[in-house]
């Protein structure tokens, strides 16, 4: 009797933390000043249920490997350097290879060796002797090229991520698919436009030269040369500017990143790099003092001042006529990283907060009914024990509200559904059990004996059961997207939850009942 007690005082327990985590959900309770007595938590709402946007990114990997290629290119150069390897700097070939010339063909086999000893993912396509010299043409390797690919979607998704996180969007998310795609779910946005502009941003920071002795308007351009837009003080567009490439740097090394006002009262972005960056930064101003060097941002030119001196302290400013907002944004795209290729939005989707209302009350409607359903029909089938039934119900639903509460889970419309099947499951698990009550009192057992072994014998099947279809939820989170994930969750919570009541809680209310009425009779 004393085990008994205390088996039903820990599930009391369990009750009332659980109703202390789940109430704050109701708007009766939530939205009332008895809220500041309950966790600040609440159950997010899903894209299809709180409305949001749903974006479908195509992510230009193929630019990542050529960026990863010119980053490779200026590496090998210093390297060469100091191995005393005479090396033209490297460019991009029409085929999108990494071009090296060395102007020495003696010094092949040394460079050939630098390859293989520190660039083991790179390939030579080709090699073949010019005017200059050895010419190669080198590229990933396939494998190398298969890593490049995924490590790019992965660092796209992360980035994003940490976009979205100090955007202020609760449960973003982020995924990648096929043919090199992200998909972004953003529930309860209020702005899309700027959303789109964060997300979608490349944030890639370049410093080229400024090849003031070409003329942008000709005819054909010199090789190592580009022609990129430059985005004048006034916000307007129209005029260009040659610079030479490859870039001197790129953005990889940025720290910090934030809004700052000059003397005149204009916004500009502040930039710190690392040890590595500002050394890279303040070699390269060294090395062309008297030249213009452009700032370049996803392929725009913001500024292009005159260096006049070495630059140390790894410190410059990106100018425009920013607006508080524009600089800001900037700055957190700039601050968490740059995506290491460009993205395209392919497809844009806005889900309306009405639509997702009609779903909410859609779903709390089957829900109710089917719940309603259950409360009735056990009872007039199983008498006192239907209604044991009925409030162990209860007890799952209460403990499945908390456990979202408390993982921080977000419910969708496929949650839903999947809450209306916990109700299903977890009165089937009382209905094996009391079919295997039934069944050994017509085999002559004492009520007593009838429920130990009806408990015991239909736990390993509760039990089998219930760890396959956990098993089956865990693989749906794991590839399933958004509103799939929120079932799998609400699911995989259900389950956890309803064997919980069936095989402690509701065992403990039976093995009372029994001991109270001196074990003579059960209504089952």
């Amino acid at each position: 009797m004393k085990a008994v007690r205390w088996r039903l005082a820990f599930s009391l327990v369990v009750f009332l933390a659980a109703l202390w985590y789940a109430l704050p959900n109701l708007p009766q309770v939530g939205q009332t000043a008895l809220a500041r007595f309950f966790p600040q938590a609440r159950i997010n709402l899903g894209l299809d249920l709180k409305g949001g946007m749903n974006l479908t990114l195509g992510v230009d990997v193929e630019k990542a490997i050529q960026n990863n290629l010119v980053s490779s290119g200026q590496d090998m150069r210093e390297r060469a350097l100091e191995d005393r390897i005479s090396m033209l700097k490297p460019r991009l070939d029409a085929e999108g290879l990494l071009e090296v010339v060395l102007p020495k063909p003696e010094q092949a086999g040394a460079f050939e060796d630098m390859l293989r000893a520190y660039y083991p993912d790179l390939a030579v396509e080709s090699s073949s002797s010019g005017s200059l010299g050895r010419v190669y043409a080198i590229g990933l390797s396939p494998q190398a090229r298969r890593q490049a690919e995924d490590m790019t979607l992965d660092q796209v998704v992360r980035t994003i991520r940490n976009r979205i996180d100090q955007f202020g969007v609760a449960e973003p998310d982020i995924r990648k698919q096929s043919d090199n795609q992200v998909q972004v779910q953003l529930p309860g946005l209020t702005d899309p436009e700027r959303a789109i502009q964060i997300v979608g941003q490349t944030a890639h920071l370049e410093f080229h030269l400024v090849r003031d002795d070409v003329d942008p308007s000709g005819l054909m351009l010199p090789p190592g040369t580009a022609l990129f837009p430059y985005v004048e003080k006034d916000g307007t567009g129209g005029s260009t500017l040659v610079l030479a490439s490859p870039p001197l740097m790129s953005g990889e090394t940025i720290t910090n990143a934030r809004p700052q006002y000059d003397q005149n009262g204009q916004i500009h972005v502040a930039l710190e790099f690392n040890s590595r960056g500002g050394g890279i930064f303040e070699r390269i101003t060294g090395e062309n003092l008297g030249r213009r060097m452009a700032i370049v941002l996803d392929g725009k030119v913001y500024s292009a001042p005159v260096i006049q001196s070495r630059i140390s302290g790894g410190k410059a400013v990106i100018t425009g006529r920013f607006t508080l907002a524009e600089a800001q944004d900037l700055a957190v795209v700039l601050r968490v990283g740059s995506l290491p290729a460009p993205v395209t939005v392919l497809e844009e989707r806005t889900v309306g907060p009405s639509l997702g209302q009609e779903s909410i009350e859609s779903g709390i409607l089957a829900a109710l009914v089917g719940a309603l359903a259950v409360v009735i029909i056990m009872p007039l089938y199983y008498a006192m024990s239907g209604l044991i039934a009925d409030i162990m119900l209860c007890f799952t639903m209460t403990l499945l509200m908390a456990g979202m509460t408390a993982f921080g889970a977000t419910l969708t419309l496929p949650g839903i559904a999947g809450i209306v099947l916990t109700i299903g499951m977890a009165v089937d698990a009382n209905v094996l059990i009391y079919e295997r009550i039934r069944e050994e009192l017509k085999l002559g057992l004492s009520p007593r004996d009838a429920v130990e072994a009806g408990f015991s014998r239909a736990s390993i099947s509760i039990t089998d059961s219930n760890l396959t279809t956990i098993i089956a939820a865990a693989i749906l989170y794991q590839f399933g997207t958004g509103p799939i994930r929120g079932f799998a969750v609400t699911l995989s919570l259900g389950i956890v939850a309803s064997m919980f009541t069936a095989i402690f809680v509701s065992r403990a209310v039976f093995e009372f009942w029994i001991q109270r009425n001196g074990g003579k009779r059960i209504s089952v």
